[in-house]
């Protein structure tokens, strides 16, 4: 612990060395620089200090990325409050659940959550306010309520000749303090509040200043498509571009293919932090039906202009990512195995990340220099990870991980506290892996969605739904057990179907045909016995993991 530096002093630092340089852009509105963020901070300090928010005081958002989210965000971390982000997914009763159980005493709020929320239900709340113009939506207490309405007079007073960079000094964290509470989508459908000190956020942007902060320049445009309430999107793309100086850019609406594609045309981002959905789509939709032809594949198979060819389809791949980018980093669930193999086929710059909300959330990662297919990256710097096996490299057994980014616990949780955390500091993760010789995760499955077959032999799931997903006509699946069967629901691709002109009852023969090749590349006890149609997409976690607790 004695290499800890302030994690706020990178903010402080990041805005002054970078005051005129631009930061946060809603996609096709404002520009806030960094100076401009400051002075927003500056105001939100006020307004805390003067409605009688102390250090420690946790202050809940919930609202879709934006300039404004940002802004809340370290203005609430810079005061010393303890920051409880909500992702704008949840339902208003899972808002409501959280923002009682945090005990928050504001709650910052999105247009689009202000409409679906009641604040009766949220009895503790002081006040909530609006994301977009820091209006109060609701006020109950007359300290708040004056300090909103003369917030630009107190500002005014306070810097009578300007606010300079000079200015700009933030709460001096200690490494062990609460910093935030993450709430987890989980896929169990139960939220646990995960306390993350100050040390975890610093130890995963140390980390990531290392590791990728030196591969892109300063200054670099970020794209920012995950909702930053959940840790991979706050930790990688949001906290540390802002701290290496980026100029970070916001959809700030729903993330649709079309959208997510002009935006990496318009804004052409040095890299791309990604989740395998959004990666596979643009590869299977954008570049498949351009390279899937005799012409190519003749040319592929030619070993004297086989090297070009592979050259010229990666310069296709990258611009459909913007063309600009160092390299692709998929976290959150693994990447489809013949997507992965066909980037790594074509030399394609793609790494894939491991971790978890309770470690801020990473975990391991490599470069994509140092990517071994199938693999989730070697422990990152501050951690270590084992595999709790008799035979590590051979054997699957659960992933356990300790040090600096590992959280203090589940908030008023001791039960599930003690559950994740054993005596000696370890993490235990709920996953299976294994771990090669030089370091190398290799990630089998979750623990609880390992299914036993009927000889006793460990069926791990997402194995068999990585094959079947790179199947014919297949957008996603789940295999779920049913008595001492195996049975597989898909949810085929239905725009593929009508453009071939298919019924249902063509799409059930194209799902019976995928069975029986599937079934070939398994052993016995792995075998699917049928396959259903599931008739709309998957209900999934914000990070795209889907909830199999419903389907079971």
């Amino acid at each position: 612990m004695n290499t800890y530096r302030s994690f706020n002093s990178y903010i402080e630092n990041s805005i002054i060395n970078n005051w005129n340089l631009d930061a946060l852009t809603d996609y096709k509105g404002i520009t806030l620089q960094y100076h401009d963020v400051a002075r927003k901070i500056e105001k939100l300090h006020i307004l805390f200090e003067h409605s009688g928010v102390r250090k420690g005081d946790k202050i809940a958002m919930c609202g879709r990325n934006s300039a404004h989210w940002a802004v809340t965000f370290f203005a609430t971390l810079t005061y010393g409050a303890v920051a409880v982000p909500i992702l704008h997914e949840f339902n208003s009763e899972q808002i409501y659940n959280i923002v009682n159980h945090s005990g928050s005493k504001l709650l910052f709020v999105g247009d689009i959550v202000a409409k679906d929320i009641d604040p009766k239900e949220m009895p503790d709340l002081e006040g909530i306010i609006n994301i977009p113009d820091f209006s109060l939506m609701i006020s109950r207490s007359d300290d708040l309520t004056y300090a909103r309405e003369h917030l630009n007079e107190i500002f005014g007073r306070r810097f009578p000749r300007a606010f300079r960079a000079e200015h700009v000094k933030y709460h001096a964290d200690e490494a062990e303090e609460l910093a935030l509470i993450n709430y987890t989508s989980g896929t169990t459908g139960f939220s646990k509040g995960v306390m993350l000190p100050y040390r975890a956020l610093w130890g995963n942007l140390d980390f990531c200043l290392d590791a990728i902060g030196t591969k892109i320049a300063a200054n670099s445009r970020v794209l920012s498509i995950l909702p930053m309430a959940h840790m991979y999107g706050m930790m990688v793309e949001f906290i540390f571009s802002f701290a290496h100086g980026c100029h970070i850019f916001f959809l700030t609406r729903l993330p649709s293919p079309a959208i997510i594609a002009q935006a990496f045309a318009d804004i052409k981002p040095a890299i791309v932090i990604s989740v395998p959905l959004v990666v596979e789509k643009i590869i299977r939709k954008s570049v498949f039906p351009k390279i899937q032809n005799n012409k190519v594949r003749l040319l592929w198979n030619m070993p004297v202009i086989n090297k070009k060819v592979k050259q010229r389809i990666c310069e296709l791949v990258l611009q459909a990512f913007g063309g600009n980018a160092y390299e692709v980093v998929v976290g959150g669930a693994a990447l489809n195995q013949e997507i992965e193999a066909f980037l790594k086929s074509i030399d394609f710059p793609i790494t894939v990340g491991y971790g978890a909300t309770e470690c801020a959330p990473l975990i391991t990662f490599s470069d994509h220099t140092d990517f071994v297919p199938g693999s989730c990256g070697t422990p990152v710097k501050h951690m270590e990870v084992r595999i709790l096996s008799s035979d590590p490299q051979n054997i699957p057994g659960e992933i356990v991980s300790k040090g600096m980014n590992t959280m203090l616990g589940y908030y008023k949780n001791e039960e599930a506290t003690a559950a994740a955390l054993d005596k000696d500091g370890w993490y235990h993760t709920g996953d299976l892996g294994t771990m090669s010789e030089d370091g190398h995760v290799f990630i089998r499955g979750r623990i609880k969605n390992m299914l036993l077959g009927a000889n006793g032999q460990n069926v791990y799931p997402e194995e068999i739904e990585d094959k079947l997903n790179s199947m014919a006509m297949v957008n996603e699946s789940i295999i779920i057990q049913r008595g001492d069967k195996l049975v597989a629901l898909v949810y085929p691709d239905f725009d593929e179907a009508q453009s071939m002109g298919f019924n249902e009852d063509d799409i059930h023969d194209v799902m019976e045909q995928n069975r029986k090749e599937l079934n070939e590349q398994l052993p016995p006890y792995c075998k699917i016995a049928s396959i259903q149609l599931h008739k709309e997409e998957f209900a999934k976690t914000p990070k795209k993991s889907i909830k199999r607790y419903l389907y079971k």
